[in-house]
């Protein structure tokens, strides 16, 4: 199923269990899931990206990640919540391992459900942006919509976004 959003279109599939893959632009895919489940996260969407919703309550399939990254995005939901942020060695020590930021890194670039586990609040040490699958600029209006970045005097242009 598809969403068009500020920064263009998302497209998302479910399973019986839950939300399993958020993913930005291009083509959306061949099956979606149980309608329920989309008509519900479509919902959520559309008022997180209007300024209604602060927080996911969707089901997530989690068989979707295991191991490391399965601790570090439970943590990430649990733990960093609208309008926050946290650098990728601060979740590493939530997850149980202080010194793998670089492992949360690759957890973070390889998040199959983005936005809604909410890997683009997720900072390098000082206060650098990092990287987001969706591109800086994706991340960069993300935070900016969550008020942790202050709005810029030009607008952000986010590719793929059909801009006025």
């Amino acid at each position: 199923m598809r969403v068009d959003t500020p920064i263009g279109p998302v497209h998302f599939a479910a399973s019986d269990v839950g939300l399993t893959d958020v993913h930005f632009g291009g083509p959306g895919f061949a099956q979606d899931g149980p309608t329920a489940v989309l008509d519900e996260v479509r919902e959520q969407l559309v008022d997180y990206f209007a300024g209604r919703r602060h927080r996911f309550d969707l089901a997530v399939d989690w068989a979707v990640v295991s191991g490391f990254q399965l601790d570090v995005l439970r943590a990430l939901d649990r733990e960093v919540g609208f309008g926050e942020s946290i650098t990728y060695g601060e979740l590493a020590a939530l997850a149980g391992q202080p010194d793998g930021s670089r492992a949360v890194g690759v957890a973070m670039a390889t998040n199959p459900i983005p936005i809604v586990l909410p890997c683009h609040r997720v900072l390098a040490s000082g206060g650098a942006l990092g990287g987001f699958g969706g591109g800086l600029e994706m991340k960069r209006w993300l935070l900016t919509h969550e008020g942790q970045l202050p709005p810029t005097l030009f607008p952000i242009d986010v590719p793929g976004r059909d801009t006025p």
